[in-house]
């Protein structure tokens, strides 16, 4: 059976590298960015607490209420 990769065989070319990005300033971007949308919805999106629903459905429907809210 021929193997499937030559070890032998010299690469010849990088074509390109990856840019490995700071994880400190994606994190402070990506929390500044959520900051932003919080502050333009203008209200919580969910009430703050603990609940405890009867079932997955009911959960879900709860959800969506508050999901799809107007803005007042």
């Amino acid at each position: 059976m021929d193997p499937v990769v030559n070890i032998d065989e010299k690469i010849g070319k990088t074509v390109g590298r990856r840019k490995i990005k700071d994880s400190l300033v994606y994190g402070l971007g990506l929390q500044k960015s959520l900051a932003r949308i919080r502050e333009e919805a203008g209200f919580p999106r969910f009430p703050k607490g603990v609940f405890k629903f009867r079932s997955f459905e009911e959960a879900d429907a709860w959800m969506m209420h508050y999901m799809t809210r107007p803005r007042s």
